[in-house]
């Protein structure tokens, strides 16, 4: 209902009496349910499995999209859970969502980029969290967590690669929501890039600023005062030395992204002087040598010798270390430098996924850091503050248990990937552990009580997740494989050695593929021969071409 109070205090019900009349007869109930029937199973059509696996037939075709979608309306902002639209939209929330929607609502996602990039600073650093009625960066949270920026660079990658619309790139947004200060889409993103390239610390790796993706991890709080918020509060930050291996890792995927639209708008011809820059190539030559040495910076100084450390502190200390007593090894660098394949011709990658199922896996997943901490650590903020097996000190965090399954399918073990994957999917959940668990039984959650709780695998704050995009982007894209690309569909599956036959229908741009993968031998990565209606194409990549296509994938 929707009610306005007028001028001398009564209540005007005039929009309320409209909205009633809509539906106010069986018949336009009828006619209105069968539109919406309609509009959702457009929105599902967009991408369907069909396979042997019904648990993974309905979390595909049904409960992820939805989720997802559900996710970009409401992001975190209204839930059992959180307090309503005060806190606002997050900037890093909302372009990861994009992940997750964008194949269902390009034009919506096209919007939200824009709307986001509109709150950027001119730093390219930006406001965490934006107001989505005025759409513009909250004060109260303020800025300085160094990760918010990369985020946009995979969103506009990823909408790009769906849609081949490269004209967003030259759409001109405002910095901090002011018209004069307007650049083309492109430069926010070079700004962006460079945010981390130019606020890095004493190892060459990203400053942490108020934190990360783990708005937990507050280096520069070092607060005593619980009147004080951790993630809003720097008692100490002049002269930080705290250094985030999570950002690093981001920053090589990330960059990565950049540089390979860099050389595509350079293959395109496409004019380079109307975004300021002087070459694409140049561009991009320059952004790859920034992303090499952020790889070497990794390998010298972010592992460990058996895993990725997590972060330097203020003072320079290890973080996530063998050396020290608690907190020894961390999830979300696991996660991100595997998936940069930072080190993995010297094994490190394979290394760090054997120590994250050594000591960090359980029958509910993988927890956030082990061992949990046990007492207050003033130099590492909010996430020493929760009790041992909850929430980021130890607990199962959804939304990046599914960058180590990336990780996984980066090197190529598919049968592991599939494991954890289906250890933290709501239909095997169901099945299992239903009673225990205790959300929904068909969407994520963002956590899940770890081996430390007291009640492990008991799920915490339901449907209004990051994880709903990160799921959906690790089943459709890194274990079934279909990615969408800037000139087609690349297929490149990560299967488990059981699957041997899959099919899925994807409309991609102005095309509909029907994709039938056979695994006759049950290998976990390997492609032996790609035909589209009936002709064998050279590479992996199938191009985007209108209309219906037949596709036949056969791995070996």
């Amino acid at each position: 209902m929707i009610l306005q109070i007028n001028a001398d205090g009564t209540m005007n019900k005039s929009r309320a009496y409209e909205m009633m009349k809509k539906f106010d007869s069986a018949e336009k109930a009828d006619a209105a349910l069968a539109e919406l029937k309609k509009t959702w199973n457009e929105l599902l059509a967009k991408y369907t499995i069909s396979s042997p696996d019904d648990k993974l037939n309905r979390q595909v075709n049904i409960w992820n999209q939805y989720q997802c979608m559900v996710t970009f309306n409401l992001s975190r902002s209204a839930s059992y859970f959180e307090s309503g639209i005060g806190r606002g939209m997050g900037f890093r929330d909302s372009n990861q969502d994009i992940l997750g929607f964008v194949h269902q609502i390009p034009e919506r996602a096209r919007e939200r980029i824009l709307d986001i990039a509109a709150t950027q600073l001119e730093d390219g650093g930006n406001y965490h969290q934006y107001q989505p009625l005025t759409k513009k960066g909250n004060d109260a949270a303020g800025t300085n967590f160094n990760d918010d920026p990369l985020w946009m660079i995979l969103s506009t990658a990823a909408y790009i690669k769906e849609t081949g619309d490269y004209d967003i790139l030259n759409e001109m947004v405002d910095y901090k929501n002011d018209p004069k200060l307007a650049q083309p889409l492109l430069d926010h993103l070079k700004r962006s890039f460079y945010h981390v390239v130019n606020n890095k610390g004493p190892h060459g790796l990203p400053l942490i600023g108020r934190a990360d993706w783990n708005d937990c991890l507050n280096l520069n709080c070092f607060s005593n005062d619980p009147n004080e918020s951790f993630q809003t509060t720097e008692n100490k930050s002049e002269g930080s030395k705290a250094e985030s291996l999570m950002i690093a890792g981001l920053f090589v995927v990330t960059g990565k992204e950049y540089v390979r639209l860099c050389r595509t708008l350079a293959d395109r011809g496409e004019d380079a002087a109307r975004y300021g820059i002087a070459s694409f190539a140049a561009e991009a030559d320059a952004m790859e040598a920034a992303v090499n040495s952020m790889d070497e910076a990794v390998q010298k100084h972010g592992w460990d010798g058996e895993w990725y450390l997590r972060a330097y502190d203020f003072y320079g200390n290890k973080i996530g270390s063998s050396e020290n007593e608690e907190g020894k090894i961390f999830i979300e660098s696991q996660g991100w430098c595997t998936m940069a394949g930072i080190g993995l011709d010297k094994g490190m990658v394979d290394k760090a996924i054997d120590s994250v199922e050594r000591m960090m896996d359980c029958e509910h997943g993988i927890v956030l850091n082990n061992p949990a901490y046990s007492v207050y650590h003033v130099e590492m903020g909010e996430i020493s503050s929760y009790p041992e097996g909850y929430k980021e000190n130890a607990g199962i965090f959804c939304h990046n248990n599914p960058w180590v399954i990336i990780g996984m399918t980066v090197a190529g073990r598919g049968n592991e990937a599939w494991d954890h994957y289906t250890k933290i999917l709501p239909s095997y959940v169901e099945e299992d552990r239903q009673t225990l668990h205790k959300v929904e039984p068909y969407v994520n959650c963002q956590m899940v009580a770890g081996k430390d709780a007291y009640k492990p695998g008991e799920g915490k704050n339901s449907w209004l997740t990051g994880t709903a995009a990160w799921m959906w982007l690790t089943v459709s894209q890194y274990i079934l494989g279909i990615q969408p690309d800037y000139d087609g569909l690349a297929i490149r599956p990560c299967l488990p050695s059981t699957a041997k036959e899959y099919t899925v229908t994807r409309r991609f741009r102005d095309g509909e593929y029907v994709i039938m993968v056979k695994n006759p031998d049950g290998v976990e990565t390997g492609i032996k021969s790609i035909t589209v209606d009936g002709n064998a194409i050279c590479g992996n990549v199938i191009p985007a071409t209108p209309g219906s296509h037949t596709v036949e994938v056969v791995m070996g």
